[in-house]
């Protein structure tokens, strides 16, 4: 377990964010649960940090402990033809490794997650979904350091309330008790273990860009590398592949997420939308989600509230919209955490202008609030 003090810029993805009181390298499951406690007992705000790729750090930095988790190992405890393949990965594994290494031995289930920065331990906090699939698809169990309880507990998919970008893990880190702009999670992930299908093949193809590069139908499945090679592809063109070179992968991926409606409030957006953009105008994309609800397009609704990709960067701003992906706020090689906040400040309020609905942040924000 090292210790020692960095900018938090430069363990994000964003590249924003001043240092920690205190920064711990923890390289064992046993560092992360040492260090979590040391945190506690002191009485410090903490901050557990795996890859960086979903938070937004102020300025002043973190008035705390950051816990910067870089445990490793995959292992395989059970792997059949008919009971499919249990794997247990560290979570500080990095995801895009993970998905890399299940491809190269036939395990399917997780190939059209590819591309996405920052550590295995995170995915299940977030349910990160992308191209047709969501880790809460594979996901068994997850091992956590419960800090209330002061114990490690294991949860199972069903103890974990997936739901689209949510879970009990999230639910416990920005709840109702916790004061804007600070984050404290309840369960930090010590291992994730996953349910995947021994074969060559990927699961049935569930996005219509992806089928399109693939060339085959929806509900087609195809060799796991080519999935895999399709997504980094479609991945890469909209700049969510990072890329030190490449500004637009300055950011934190979609940094808002897609709006679920009532049928109602999907009726009044379609209103709204053909008042604007008149009524031969294509209207709102809507996509079925649970519990009766609709999903429509968060970048549909900035591009057509007139933000359009590059928004900000075009005109030499230290933060604006990727020129290739409008859901996308990137840092432009000299942005604050201050200059990101005010731009995504300046999108949320224009679509609520424009259309009457207001964008929730999928990044979490630390010292800061929108």
């Amino acid at each position: 377990m090292a210790e020692g003090v960095r900018p938090l810029a430069e363990l994000t993805t964003m590249r924003v964010g001043g240092p920690p009181r205190r920064l711990v390298t923890a390289d064992t499951e046993a560092e992360v649960i040492d260090a979590v406690r040391a945190a506690d007992d002191a009485g410090e705000p903490l901050l557990v940090v795996g890859g960086g790729s979903n938070l937004v750090v102020a300025d002043g930095g973190f008035p705390g402990t950051v816990v910067l988790v870089r445990t490793r190992g995959i292992e395989v405890p059970h792997e059949s033809s008919c009971g499919g393949v249990s794997v247990s990965v560290a979570a500080g594994e990095t995801w895009d490794d993970l998905v890399a290494h299940a491809c190269e031995q036939g395990w399917s289930g997780i190939e059209a997650l590819s591309g996405i920065p920052g550590s295995t331990g995170a995915t299940p906090v977030q349910n990160v979904g992308a191209y047709g699939q969501e880790v809460a698809q594979t996901i068994a169990q997850v091992r956590v350091w419960d800090r209330v309880e002061q114990r490690v507990r294991t949860l199972f998919a069903s103890d974990l309330g997936f739901s689209y970008r949510h879970s009990v893990l999230k639910e416990s880190m920005v709840g109702p008790d916790v004061a804007p702009g600070t984050v404290t999670p309840r369960h930090v992930v010590l291992t994730v273990s996953f349910s995947l299908r021994p074969t060559e093949l990927s699961q049935p193809i569930g996005y219509a860009a992806l089928a399109e590069g693939l060339g085959v139908q929806l509900g087609d499945r195809v060799p796991l590398g080519e999935a895999r090679g399709a997504v980094l592809e479609q991945r890469r063109s909209r700049g969510m592949v990072l890329d030190a070179q490449d500004h637009d992968t300055w950011s934190c991926g979609s940094f808002f997420t897609n709006p679920l409606m009532a049928p109602a409030d999907l009726a009044a957006l379609r209103e709204r939308a053909a008042q604007r953009l008149g009524p031969d105008a294509p209207a709102p994309p809507e996509y079925p989600a649970d519990h009766g609800q609709v999903k429509t397009s968060a970048a549909w609704l900035i591009d057509k509230a007139d933000f359009r990709k590059g928004h900000g960067t075009l005109a030499g701003r230290p933060a604006g919209l990727s020129t290739k992906h409008t859901l996308a706020l990137t840092n432009r090689g000299g942005a604050s955490a201050q200059d990101v906040v005010e731009l995504a400040r300046e999108v949320r309020d224009g679509v609520e202008s424009a259309f009457g609905v207001r964008l929730v942040n999928e990044p979490v924000l630390v010292g800061l609030t929108l």
